[in-house]
């Protein structure tokens, strides 16, 4: 008897109906998924998160474009789980806060006010650099 030299993968049949790739489930986008839907009814809420590791017949993938237009039902709550391998994009409070530290930095300031040493406004303070203070302990 003669044994056959292919593996048990190249003797398959090849088949154009499974992709390596998931899609998106909306009707006619064939875009890539990158996050999963999945609806609790008991608590009228749809949470998107990553892409979960295996497809499950009640939960629905979705591309990038789908995702972020995403609504539920009235009445429903929708909860974005961030993905943490995602970069994080900067909030409102960062870009204030650049934004202070900028308008801080560009604020003409007296050099000799620095090097007096403690203000006597707040007597914890024993020097100031910029918009930075070095705070005395108070058990000393």
């Amino acid at each position: 008897m003669r044994e056959s030299r292919r593996s048990p993968l190249k003797s398959a049949v090849p088949s154009n109906i499974v992709s390596p790739v998931r899609c998106c489930s909306r009707t006619a986008c064939g875009r890539p998924a990158v996050a999963t839907l999945t609806y609790v009814y008991a608590d009228s809420t749809a949470v998107l998160g990553p892409l979960a590791t295996y497809a499950e017949p009640h939960c629905y993938d979705l591309c990038a474009e789908h995702s972020e237009r995403l609504t539920a039902p009235r009445g429903w709550e929708v909860v974005r789980l961030s993905d943490p391998s995602a970069p994080a994009r900067p909030s409102g409070d960062d870009l204030e806060a650049l934004a202070n530290a900028v308008r801080e930095a560009a604020r003409p300031h007296d050099r000799s006010a620095d090097s007096r040493g403690p203000r006597t406004a707040d007597p914890m303070e024993v020097a100031r650099r910029g918009h930075l203070r070095v705070l005395r302990s108070p058990d000393s």
